[in-house]
């Protein structure tokens, strides 16, 4: 049977075998058959063949039997109802919108760039198959940046947020898709669910791009996030990390997260530990950065390390990173005595490598110790650091994973890592890898890390090796 409905040349076709053979029609064959008509009727779709009672007869088996689909059928459906032209009004629209939001999270990398392709109607193979046409990868990105302002009003927030999610996989720092998305944000924030808003939120701050509208688009977060903070916790401390690694620092949000209420709405929730990470970093990002706060903060007791092993995509990509070759090239330079690898650093932030130098520029021997040798008090007028001989230095293996898509801007939660290391006193020597890619051998790479080391700013003196 889908042999039969695949082969098909007619859209009435397709329904025939649908509506004739109810024995040997089963729910996985509805997305396929919806899937086929969109792709006959792409172009210019019949009104008659969207009235007609079986086409009807259709979208009702859909909306009945959609929980049990795929996330690939779900997906090839919302191409479909988009290619067809099918109103957001339409119930079929609606079902298929709602099973896909709560499925947001299990889409993949090519089911998502098929809902990014449907949005603007285009083929789903334009993305998979762009050798067939011609067309690069990128130049259908750029085709579909100039594609997506002109559609945004028809875009649902479901298949907008679909969009946001593709755009921060891929760490695409496209300024016309971007604020495009913040656009929509801006005029339909107060309608939006906070889980929603949160999807928006994060493309900007995984690109560390501030919207063109940035001054709107803050205003309006930060009013409807303290309207709806303890409606969904997790959605607000998420939406609050975003905000907190593009630099901006919403007073009045934060009163309600750090309050009574909102620490005991999450203690007891399923949560609770997750939220109290966040918490807990959002709290020392206020202490190093918005210092000009004088609400309440985050007790000791509900303090909690945000993280205390690698992160998922460092696992993940371990075997594609420059990590271990410069662990190797660092043991045969310095001695394994001399470095420590896969440190946590308070409050939680993981590092690649530390070291311990001197004043002139010495490594020595690693030690244990409480912190970084940079001690810093905060005065009202200013920070005062009191600089003892020694200094504790991170060297950073930045990966391709680590920046922005073709350019050398950090992905923000890389960015304020290192932001808040270097408040605390760290010296960060960082490893991109395009330097590293040029090396040849476990000899050149020790030679780069000795130059680096020698490099290494000990507050304005030369290190020496």
């Amino acid at each position: 049977m889908k042999r039969l409905i695949e082969r098909s040349r007619q859209a009435e076709e397709v329904l025939r075998w649908v509506a004739q053979n109810p024995s040997k029609i089963s729910h996985n064959h509805y997305p396929v058959a919806l899937q086929k008509i969109g792709q006959l009727l792409q172009a210019t779709p019949p009104p008659a063949v969207l009235e007609h009672q079986d086409f009807q007869t259709l979208c009702d088996a859909i909306v009945h039997d959609c929980a049990k689909f795929d996330n690939f059928s779900i997906v090839n459906c919302l191409y479909a109802v988009a290619a067809l032209g099918l109103p957001t009004s339409s119930q079929v629209v609606q079902v298929l919108e709602a099973e896909s939001q709560s499925r947001l999270n299990q889409f993949n990398q090519k089911d998502l760039s098929m809902v990014f392709s449907s949005s603007m109607k285009l083929h789903p193979g334009t993305l998979t198959c762009s050798t067939r046409t011609g067309r690069t990868e990128q130049e259908v990105r750029r085709s579909q940046s100039k594609e997506l302002p002109k559609k945004a009003e028809s875009v649902t927030p479901c298949t907008m947020a679909l969009i946001a999610k593709y755009v921060a996989r891929h760490r695409l720092r496209d300024a016309r898709l971007l604020d495009t998305i913040a656009d929509f944000l801006v005029k339909k924030a107060e309608f939006l669910d906070s889980k929603v808003i949160q999807k928006l939120v994060f493309p900007f701050s995984r690109m560390s791009y501030r919207p063109s509208n940035q001054q709107q688009f803050f205003s309006r977060l930060e009013e409807v996030v303290e309207l709806k903070a303890l409606s969904s916790p997790l959605a607000t401390v998420n939406i609050l990390m975003s905000l907190f690694q593009l630099g901006h620092f919403p007073g009045l949000v934060l009163h309600r997260v750090f309050s009574s209420a909102f620490i005991s709405n999450v203690t007891n929730s399923p949560y609770a530990l997750i939220v109290r990470r966040y918490l807990s970093l959002l709290d020392a990002a206020v202490e190093l950065e918005f210092r000009e706060y004088s609400g309440p903060r985050l007790q000791d007791a509900h303090k909690v390390l945000m993280f205390d092993h690698a992160l998922t995509a460092d696992e993940v990509n371990r075997k594609y990173s420059y990590k271990g070759l410069v662990a190797e090239a660092l043991r045969q330079l310095l001695g394994e005595h001399k470095y420590r690898q896969d440190q946590v650093l308070p409050p939680g932030y993981y590092t690649d490598f530390l070291l311990w130098m001197n004043g002139p520029g010495q490594v020595l021997p690693i030690r244990t110790g409480p912190g970084p040798a940079l001690s810093v008090a905060p005065p009202s007028d200013g920070v005062v650091a009191t600089v003892t001989p020694e200094f504790q230095v991170i060297v950073s293996v930045n990966d391709k994973w680590h920046y922005c898509h073709n350019c050398e801007v950090l992905v923000g939660s890389r960015a304020m890592r290192d932001r808040h290391l270097r408040l605390l006193g760290y010296v960060i020597v960082q490893l991109p890898y395009h330097e590293l890619e040029k090396l040849n051998g476990i000899e050149e790479v020790k030679q780069y890390l000795h130059k680096k080391l020698l490099d290494v700013p000990l507050f304005g003196g030369e290190g020496s090796g």
